[in-house]
């Protein structure tokens, strides 16, 4: 499975990247090894991800994802957790 996710870090940025496993990769930046961005803005929390079956699925939709106003990913967050909490 890939998936592109979105992190909130320790100043209210927030981050949007690509993985085959989320919670190594949370742990890869909070640890400092993650991207570049994020290192000095650890800790990171996960707000949201997408799900995907192949790479190349998951990298378009974190270019897609990473072109949007902060606006409109803070709307893909609330929607994601309204969809959460329906399940």
């Amino acid at each position: 499975m890939h998936y592109t996710y979105i992190v909130e870090c320790r100043d209210k940025s927030l981050y949007t990247g690509w993985t085959t496993n989320l919670e190594r990769r949370i742990k890869a930046h909070n640890e400092g090894k993650g991207a570049k961005y994020t290192r000095n803005r650890a800790p990171v929390r996960l707000v949201y991800y997408e799900e995907y079956g192949t790479k190349q699925e998951a990298l378009k939709r974190e270019y897609a994802i990473k072109h949007l106003s902060r606006k409109d990913k803070l709307y893909l967050i609330r929607q994601g957790k309204m969809q959460q909490e329906k399940r």
